[in-house]
C-alpha cells in the first residue's frame, strides 16, 4: 500500500471535494487523514490517502482538475510511526493581542526550543485582534512551568497574552 500527501489550494467553489475524491476513488484510494479550511475565500485541503496505485497514476488522474485558480500537488510519504512521539503530552496554546508581524514565529520558536511539536495551528485576524490556537505535543520531560514563563516573557515583548494548558489526548 502506498501513501500520498495531496494538497489542493485555490479559489473556492462548490464541488472541489467531490471532484478530487471522485478522481481518487478511481484508484481505490482511502482518505486516511485530512484537514480542510476556507481562508479568505480560498479553499485549502491537505489529505493523506492510501492506495495500491502509483504516484504518477494518481497525479495524472488529478491533472484535469488543475487550472490557474486551483493547484494540486501529490507527494509520496512514508507510512511510519515516529517513536519520539510516544512520550508526549498534548497541550493547547492560545495567544491573543494586537496584530503585528512575528507573533507566530516567536511563539512557535519558544515551543520548538523545548521540543514542542505543533500538530494543529489556527490563526485569525479580526479587526486589529490577532488570535492563535495551537495544539502542541510536548515531551514528558519538559518543565511546563519554565516553558510557560518563557512564553509569557515573549508574549509580553510582543504585547499579547499567551496561555498554555494541557488537553486530553484525541479519542476518536
Amino acid at each position: 500500500m502506498n501513501s500520498y500527501a495531496i494538497t489542493v489550494v485555490g479559489h473556492d467553489r462548490p464541488g472541489i471535494i467531490a471532484d478530487v475524491t471522485e478522481a481518487l476513488s478511481g484508484h481505490g484510494a482511502n482518505i486516511e487523514d485530512s484537514t480542510m479550511s476556507l481562508l479568505r475565500g480560498h479553499f485549502a485541503w491537505t489529505l493523506v490517502v492510501g492506495t495500491d496505485a502509483e504516484l504518477d497514476a494518481i497525479d495524472l488522474s488529478l491533472q484535469p482538475l488543475r487550472h490557474p485558480g486551483l493547484a494540486i500537488s501529490v507527494l509520496g510519504v512514508a507510512d511510519e510511526n515516529d517513536p519520539s512521539q510516544l512520550n508526549v503530552k498534548p497541550f493547547l496554546l492560545t495567544v491573543h493581542g494586537a496584530d503585528r508581524t512575528g507573533i507566530v514565529s516567536a511563539m512557535t520558536r519558544v515551543l520548538a526550543s523545548h521540543g514542542g511539536n505543533v500538530t494543529d495551528l489556527t490563526t485569525r485576524l479580526a479587526g486589529g485582534l490577532y488570535v492563535i490556537a495551537a495544539e502542541v505535543d510536548l515531551p514528558d520531560v519538559v518543565n511546563v512551568d519554565v516553558l510557560n514563563d518563557q512564553l509569557a516573557e515573549v508574549a509580553n515583548e510582543l504585547g499579547v497574552t499567551a496561555h498554555l494548558r494541557p488537553t486530553d489526548a484525541d479519542v476518536l
